[in-house]
């Protein structure tokens, strides 16, 4: 093999190899800026940062919110498509209903679905019963969790059909307004989760840093 054809051997290699995996030999960054979404509905402009940080075998998350609902738990998930595709945060034009919200159903032609949830144990994939923070009495709160990438990559990927985790093509939701807010019956939730569980308050693509 000539050295041209070698670099243009090892040029393709390189470019088929996945996030991820790249990652555990070397450290890598991901952000978000998580902007408001259905802000003028539910009067709350929740924004804040995330960064992602792959280090060997470690994830490390970290999620600072402010401006939201105070004195509750908020969950808060990255989503994405189970084929690979690019996600991105919905346009308010996804209200499909016009009932003045984008519901968690109508952020799945942007966005895909629920993955990994930001919890005390992002490789449990429990969406449903996972612990979340809980904002102060001002609407902020921190978050931070390490976890092992061997886990968190076996766990989506028998969730998920064996897909690489892929952050590039993922974003972050928080979710959730007071269980007494009066949501219309349009305002869609999954099963019997109330939609002020999972009503979208902010959103934010992953992207690597700079």
């Amino acid at each position: 093999m000539n050295r041209t054809t070698w670099i243009t051997v090892a040029m393709a290699a390189a470019m088929a190899l996945p996030t991820l995996a790249m990652a555990k030999s070397d450290s890598q960054v991901y952000i978000a800026d998580i902007q408001p979404m259905n802000a003028e509905a539910t009067d709350l402009q929740t924004n804040g940062e995330a960064e992602i940080t792959v280090d060997g075998d470690e994830v490390t998350i970290r999620i600072d919110i402010r401006d939201t609902a105070p004195d509750m738990v908020h969950w808060q998930h990255f989503h994405g498509f189970e084929d690979g595709s690019e996600a991105n945060c919905p346009a308010p034009s996804l209200d499909e209903n016009d009932d003045g919200y984008v519901d968690l159903i109508e952020t799945h032609p942007a966005s895909g679905v629920t993955m990994v949830p930001f919890d005390e144990d992002p490789a449990a994939m429990d969406v449903a019963d996972g612990v979340y923070p809980t904002a102060s009495e001002e609407g902020d709160y921190s978050y931070e969790q390490t976890v092992s990438l061997e886990a968190l990559q076996a766990a989506y990927g028998e969730a998920f059909d064996g897909q690489d985790l892929d952050l590039r093509k993922r974003v972050i939701y928080i979710h959730g307004v007071p269980e007494d807010t009066d949501l219309p019956d349009s305002v869609e939730s999954l099963g019997p989760i109330p939609a002020q569980v999972t009503l979208p308050i902010a959103c934010g693509e992953i992207r690597p840093a700079e």
